[in-house]
Parts: C-alpha cells; structure tokens; sequence
C-alpha cells in the first residue's frame, strides 16, 4: 500500500505541537510523500493562533521542494448544533477544514447530542474532513455519523495518533474496529491521518495501517492512495 498524503499535521504555531512547517516538510519528503497538508488547531484551542494566521496562508507557496502543500484547519466543533469556530476569511484561505471534537473547546454530550455535533459541522460547506472519531471521551453512534457521511460526501478520518500509547483518547481501536466495519458495508471513502505534533510522526502509519489490514479495509477506500480522489473530495 502506498500512502501519498498526510493532510493532518501540526506545528509550533498550534501551540502544543514542536516542530516548524519546514521539519515536517522535510520529514514528508523523506518518506516519500507528495502531498503533504499543513492543518493546525484554530483559535478557539488554548495557544493556537489567531484568525490572521490562517488569513495569511498565501504566503506559503503550493510547492516547496518539489512537496505539494495543502493548507488547511483543524477546527473546533463549539456546540451540538455543530458550530466551528472558523470565520468566513479564514475559509476563503484554506484549502479544507477538518472538523473535531475537542474537550478543550466543547463538554461531551450524550452519544446523540455528539453524534449530532458532527453532522451538524458536516452540514458546513468548508468540512471535508471530520477528524478523530474515535474517542470514547465523546461517543458517537457510528451508524449515524456513517449514513451522514455517505450522504454528505464528508471524510471520515482513520487517526494513527488515536492508537499510539501517547495519546489521551479512550477505547480507540475498539471504537475504530466499529467504524471500520460499517465503512466497509457502506464503501465510504476514508483518509488516514498522523494527527502529528512533531516532526517524525509526519507521515506515520504503522499502528493505523495494521489495524485496516486486520480488518480487511480495501485500499481503494484509502483516499491516500489516491491523489485524484482527494481532489474530487475537496472540490465538492
């Protein structure tokens, strides 16, 4: 399986990540990817940047080194009616949104009031990515939030951060294994994401891609597969 893309990455400007945007540009052409995404935590997440950073992306050039560069968001889902903390400026300089929960920025609900946080967001034009669905400290109906994505054309993401043993979610592979399943009744497309913070975990796969093997997840479902279906994702 060859994976092309890594289009949730973060650096130093989201205030708990480590590394600059050229170390994970390097990093990501290290190991051999060609596109590589730039999407840090928007304002609403303690330390990360304000609207202005995001407005100025085009000061990034759309290749550096032969890399092609993505410029995007993390969001913050605010409430269960889905809104995100993404202003109309911000979405005018970006290439995509990525959609999450976070227990910084938004109290848990009951698995129907999150499940409709996310569908709610999906409802935003700018989403194309929902990442992380997979924390128990936010449960979801998985049906739910599949129908809603084969409907509304939006990403579920596979997060590989999910599943390392740094991470601070709960239940993620049981609840992955879940998701997983339902996508390949459904035949939805799904990206994997690092979810870095710093430079080496940019592009890595390796917990994420043993579990979609375990599971038998057919990698014409992998978006990262494929350059051309990213592209007919985000022009949607």
């Amino acid at each position: 399986m060859k994976l092309l893309m890594d289009l949730h990455t973060h650096t130093i400007a989201s205030g708990h990540a480590y590394s600059t945007l050229k170390e994970n540009i390097d990093e990501a052409k290290n190991k051999g990817l060609k596109i590589l995404g730039t999407s840090d935590h928007s304002y609403t997440m303690p330390g990360a940047p304000e609207p202005f950073f995001f407005e100025n992306y085009k000061t990034i050039n759309q290749e550096i080194n032969g890399l092609r560069i993505l410029k995007g968001v993390e969001a913050n889902i605010l409430d269960y009616d889905g809104k995100i903390d993404v202003s109309d400026k911000m979405i005018h300089n970006v290439d995509y949104v990525i959609a999450s929960l976070h227990s910084h920025c938004i109290k848990s609900g009951s698995k129907e009031e999150n499940t409709d946080a996310i569908i709610g967001a999906m409802h935003n034009p700018a989403v194309k990515i929902i990442g992380h669905p997979d924390d128990g400290r936010f449960p979801l109906n998985y049906w739910r939030l599949v129908q809603a994505a084969k409907k509304s054309g939006v990403i579920l993401e596979l997060n590989n951060a999910s599943l390392m043993k740094t991470s601070a979610r709960t239940n993620t592979e049981i609840n992955m294994i879940a998701l997983i399943k339902l996508i390949k009744k459904n035949n939805i497309p799904v990206i994997l994401g690092s979810d870095s913070h710093i430079y080496y975990n940019v592009g890595r796969f390796n917990e994420i891609i043993k579990l979609i093997q375990e599971q038998g997840l057919p990698e014409e479902l992998i978006i990262n597969c494929s350059i051309k279906q990213l592209e007919e994702k985000l022009q949607k």
